[in-house]
């Protein structure tokens, strides 16, 4: 996983890159760099750290030249070093090249061109495609990419600079998102980028590689190819390709004032949650409206099973998706692992829809599954929050969350974004199976209220933060919750664990004394999620469970609720909506915590280590 960046121009390249790669960090940032051709040659400036490090190596050693590729990377192959940093290039110093994704089978090609004389100096997979290029080049780098590709098993999206030509780059994916930046019509200049962040500041204008395609970057234009059509074969017929208009406002990833983006982000779920209903909710006909469903309705008509499947948050947003389809629309849903999904041989019998959730439409557990689903024959659908994504284009159909830019690695207001369209999805399924007018008017007001119980919620910040520092020395914690708050205990726990390192565990609140009891003391503080509901006596007897034993607990619930005022360390309080929609309410307050223990703790909140954005590797 890693952020690429690339141009070709008029303007000095090397600070366009290093702005670029600012804006990419997000997704990779144990190593930087980049290549610039200064006309005499290809020029590489590297270091392991961050984006700032690279350009402190700059300020020490420019480099001039309007032909660069750049790279921040998330280390699989290889420790985060000034050697296994990208670019990379082959013995010859003829090419050099950044890449994201994994060759898998790079051990036996690193076999085949040791033994014909080629010599390694990095850990990586990536190297040995810039030694393959290199091996199979003869003047023209086009053909010698195309030709390399050939031998090379896994995921990429790469992009390719020759030393003999100082104004081209020839990128091409397969796996990993790739894209194009058109310059305006007053510039001459192309980008290349693995996430339109980084070019969103010169260009809007955008085209989306498709897997096994090849394209050509010169300043006047580009030029792509399909290499499955036309692999090893020089002079291809162009691919014709849309170009698509993004109209992301470049101050949506900024701070805003914000000590952090996470921050930021949490601030925004009033509106995030207004923008993924927008133009969605019919109030009179008690139903949601979802464009991107409308050629899929007999697909979901028939329906007997809906399949969900996603990875991390993504998956705790279709848990709680879970419960809403089936409460409202009766219809079965399973909750699969992408990660596991095509790995087991799954059943998917005739009536089997598949969903695939991802904030970036990228991450390549899911886009693995809906393809082995399609495969399968079920007719398969996305949920994600970026137009054009390879999850978009590669289902049948699906729903934009319209949660806009989300930089803080650790998911936010991208999650509150799934939860939402899963509610719609389940709304519009079930007054299609015969929830009354009546009933769909109602959870149409109860949706319509949730961005100001949010807004309640965010007020009550100053509370939360001092609740953080009681709690932040904390070396584990442990989080419960029933029905549909449960996946909301997995969500607080995995960010708590994400951003702050603590260990945390979420569990089914009847689970604990099936085993996790056993670590109850005065050093494991407890989080219940305890809102008003048909299962609160149940919870009250948990929380009597872990005070009897020395816990501390801090408790979510109802706002105005005096039950626990006496029995609990902390109360945490929340407006109340209905069930089904408490969990979007109370995930709130999890967040805020989390960002405040992990800023107590000094941790990077936006930028935790090991983690990166979008997971672009199995």
């Amino acid at each position: 996983m890693c952020g690429i960046v690339g141009y070709v121009g008029a303007e000095e390249a090397a600070p366009l890159l290093l702005n670029g790669l600012r804006r990419l960090e997000y997704r990779g940032y144990d190593s930087a760099g980049l290549a610039v051709h200064t006309g005499s040659g290809l020029r590489l400036r590297k270091c392991a750290g961050r984006v700032d490090d690279l350009a402190d190596r700059l300020a020490e050693a420019p480099l001039s030249g309007t032909t660069g590729i750049a790279h921040t990377r998330w280390a699989t192959h290889g420790a985060p070093t000034r050697a296994n940093a990208h670019p990379l290039t082959g013995d010859r110093g003829e090419v050099v090249l950044v890449h994201n994704g994994v060759i898998e089978n790079c051990d036996a090609l690193r076999t085949k061109l040791s033994e014909l004389g080629h010599r390694f100096t990095s850990e990586t997979d990536t190297e040995v495609v810039a030694h393959l290029i290199e091996e199979a080049f003869d003047g023209n780098l086009e053909r010698a990419v195309a030709a390399s590709l050939t031998q090379v098993e896994g995921t990429l999206g790469l992009a390719v600079m020759s030393v003999h030509d100082p104004a081209r780059i020839v990128v091409a994916r397969r796996g990993a998102p790739l894209l194009l930046g058109i310059g305006e019509t007053d510039e001459e200049a192309t980008w290349v980028a693995s996430d339109v962040a980084a070019v969103l500041e010169h260009t809007r204008d955008i085209v989306y590689l498709e897997d096994d395609e090849m394209a050509v970057l010169t300043a006047s234009g580009h030029r792509i190819v399909d290499l499955g059509r036309d692999r090893g074969h020089i002079g291809w017929e162009p691919v014709t390709k849309e170009i698509r208009r993004v109209d992301w406002d470049l101050e949506k990833i900024e701070k805003a004032g914000y000590p952090h983006f996470m921050l930021r982000e949490i601030h925004e779920q009033p509106n995030t949650v207004r923008d993924a209903m927008r133009g969605r909710l019919l109030a009179e006909e008690g139903t949601a409206r979802l464009g991107g469903l409308d050629e899929f309705r007999p697909e979901i008509d028939a329906a007997e099973r809906i399949v969900l499947t996603g990875c991390g948050t993504s998956w705790h947003a279709a848990l709680v998706g879970e419960y809403l389809i089936e409460a409202l629309a009766r219809l079965p849903v399973e909750v699969e692992y992408a990660s596991e999904f095509r790995y087991r041989n799954p059943i998917l019998a005739p009536g089997t829809v598949v969903g695939g959730i991802s904030q970036s439409g990228e991450t390549a557990d899911t886009l693995a599954a809906v393809r082995e689903a399609g495969r399968l024959g079920a007719p398969t659908f996305g949920i994600v929050n970026v137009v054009g994504s390879t999850i978009a284009r590669e289902t049948r159909a699906g729903i934009y969350t319209h949660a806009g830019p989300e930089i803080g690695v650790a998911s936010t207001k991208a999650f509150l974004a799934q939860v939402v369209s899963l509610a719609l999805l389940g709304l519009m399924i079930a007054r299609r199976r015969g929830m009354s007018r009546e009933e769909g008017r109602a959870f149409v007001r109860a949706l319509d209220g949730l961005p100001a119980l949010i807004e309640e919620v965010l007020a009550t910040e100053d509370h939360i933060r001092r609740v953080a520092e009681e709690f932040a020395p904390a070396r584990n914690f442990l989080y419960l919750g029933r029905g549909p708050n449960f996946p909301i205990a997995l969500e607080g726990a995995l960010k708590l664990k994400e951003i702050s390192y603590i260990h945390a565990e979420g569990y089914p609140a009847a689970e604990m004394k099936h085993g996790p009891i056993a670590l109850i003391d005065e050093d494991m503080p407890v989080v219940f999620m305890a809102p008003r509901g048909a299962v609160y006596p149940k919870v009250l007897v948990n929380i009597e469970e872990v005070k009897t034993r020395g816990g501390r607990v801090i408790a979510l619930v109802n706002r105005r609720e005096t039950d626990l005022a006496r029995k609990v360390d902390h109360l945490i309080p929340v407006p109340a909506t209905v069930p089904l929609l408490q969990p979007i309410v109370n995930v709130v307050p999890l967040q805020l915590l989390a960002y405040h223990i992990a800023v107590l703790r000094g941790c990077d909140v936006d930028r935790p280590r090991n983690l990166a954005k979008t997971v672009t590797v199995e």
